[in-house]
C-alpha cells in the first residue's frame, strides 16, 4: 500500500520541489522517508515486506505524509496490526481541512505540533528558517525535550523568557495528560522527561500557576547565514484536533521581511540541491 500510494502523490502537493530531472511523477523513497521522519532504509524494508511490525507512531507519520483519507488511514493501521487511534489517545492527525490551510501557507514558515508538543509536520519554509527537522527521531521531535534537555532551537531568549517558555510548555503538557490519562505513549514521554530533566520534574510537580499563554509574540531568530530576524510568532490552536500550529511572519516592506525571504530562499535551494 505504501509503494502504491507513494507513486500516486505529486511532489508539489506535499511541498517537495519537483525539479526538472524527475522521471517518476510520484514521491521518491527518500522524500517520503524525510516527510515521515524515518530512514530510507527502513522505508525500503517496509515496502518490501521485510519490516512487518511498524510502530503506531511510524504508521501515523506515514499516513500523514501520504495524505491518506480517514478510511485509508484506518485500513493502514489495520494492515500494520494496530487499532486506529481512538478518542482516548492524543491525536496527531492533520485532517484534510487543516492540510488545505497549511497548503495555503506553503511560502510561510509553519510547524504543527500535537498536544504533547511533538512535531507532526514542518514545511520547507520552517526548515529553512529554524533548521532541518526531517532527521529528528523519537523524543527529538518533542519541543518540551528540546527546550529542557536537548539543543533548543534558533530562537533567542533571555534567561527569564526561556524559564517562562519552559513553564508554559510543561503546564500545557500537564493539561494534555489530564485529558488523555489512558495514553501510554504520553505516560512514557512524561517519565522520560522527568528522568532526564530535573527542571521538568520540578515544574511538573509545582503548584505555582503557569505563566500566561504566549500565543502571539515577537521573537528573534538567529539564522546562521542571514543573522538575526525579528518575526511575529503566532500559535493557532485547532481545538477539535488538539493541534498547535505556529506561524512565523514579518511585517511587509521591512528589513526583517527581506531577511526572512532570503533565509527561505537559501534553505530551500540547499534542500533542492
Amino acid at each position: 500500500m505504501v509503494r502504491q500510494r507513494r507513486d500516486r502523490i505529486a511532489p508539489e502537493t506535499v511541498g517537495v520541489p519537483a525539479g526538472r530531472r524527475r522521471r517518476a511523477s510520484g514521491l521518491r523513497r527518500e522524500e517520503l522517508a524525510g516527510l515521515a521522519g524515518i530512514s530510507p532504509d527502513y522505508l525500503t524494508r517496509l515496502e518490501q515486506g521485510r519490516a512487518t511490525t511498524p510502530s503506531a507512531q511510524v504508521v501515523e507519520a506515514l499516513a500523514l505524509a501520504l495524505r491518506l483519507s480517514d478510511s485509508e488511514r484506518d485500513l493502514f493501521f489495520h494492515l500494520a496490526g494496530h487499532a486506529a487511534p481512538g478518542p482516548d489517545l492524543v491525536p496527531s492527525r492533520v485532517t484534510p481541512s487543516v492540510q488545505r490551510l497549511l497548503d495555503r501557507l506553503s511560502h510561510t514558515p509553519v510547524v504543527v505540533y500535537d498536544a504533547t508538543w511533538t512535531l507532526v509536520s514542518a514545511n520547507a519554509g520552517y526548515n529553512a528558517l529554524m533548521g532541518e527537522t526531517s532527521a529528528w527521531r523519537g523524543i527529538e521531535r518533542n519541543a518540551v525535550w528540546r527546550n529542557l534537555v536537548g539543543p533548543g532551537n534558533r530562537t533567542v531568549h533571555t534567561a527569564q523568557e526561556q524559564a517562562e517558555h519552559e513553564a508554559r510548555l510543561v503546564a500545557d503538557l500537564r493539561l494534555t495528560a489530564s485529558r488523555y490519562p489512558a495514553d501510554r505513549a504520553l505516560q512514557r514521554l512524561v517519565g522520560e522527561l522527568a528522568k532526564e530533566s530535573p527542571r521538568f520534574a520540578e515544574l511538573w510537580e509545582s503548584d505555582a500557576p503557569a505563566p500566561l499563554p504566549d500565543t502571539s509574540k515577537r521573537k528573534i531568530i538567529k539564522h546562521p547565514e542571514v543573522g538575526r530576524i525579528t518575526l511575529d510568532c503566532d500559535t493557532l490552536i485547532v481545538a477539535v484536533d488538539d493541534l498547535r500550529i505556529t506561524v512565523y511572519t514579518a511585517e511587509p516592506g521591512t528589513e526583517d521581511a527581506e531577511r526572512l525571504a532570503l533565509a527561505i530562499v537559501l534553505g530551500t535551494q540547499t534542500l533542492v540541491g
